[in-house]
């Protein structure tokens, strides 16, 4: 398995929701867990693809802690989403587009990257960025 493979099927599960973000938490490449964006129909502020993956994983294992996990993301984690990979200890976060390209197609953002929250915390987290952008960015397109 590679990346593309893990992003395509955040692709696919990014189109089920209310904005277009999808998420895909691996294990030893095994997909363990994946969600999509329901801010408008849980309304809920909180309820980004991210942390609805993370939520639905961890209550799953009955344990908070992701440790030797990953998560593909088809947009760089907002500061909120973020800051859960960090509190979980997840091992790496792979994404798409990235919060300043969003920006640049003018969907509403926080300024700030995912590495400027990793590198703030004590946790070693790598980013791997840019996996199918063209892909992830054409999803605001649909």
């Amino acid at each position: 398995m590679n990346h593309e493979y893990f992003m395509h099927l955040a692709l696919t599960e990014a189109k089920k929701g209310d904005a277009p973000y999808g998420a895909v938490i691996v294990k030893d490449n095994d997909v363990v867990a994946l969600a999509h964006n329901t801010v408008r129909r849980d309304s809920d502020p909180s309820a980004h693809a991210e942390i609805n993956v993370i939520r639905s994983l961890t209550a799953k294992l009955k344990n908070p802690s992701l440790e030797g996990y990953s998560i593909y993301t088809t947009g760089e984690p907002c500061p909120m989403c973020a800051t859960a990979c960090v509190w979980t200890g997840i091992s790496e976060i792979i994404y798409g587009t990235s919060i300043k390209d969003l920006i640049s197609i003018k969907q509403s953002q926080i300024d700030l990257s995912c590495e400027e929250i990793i590198a703030k915390s004590s946790r070693n987290i790598k980013v791997t960025k840019g996996v199918l952008k063209k892909e992830c960015l054409e999803l605001f397109n649909e």
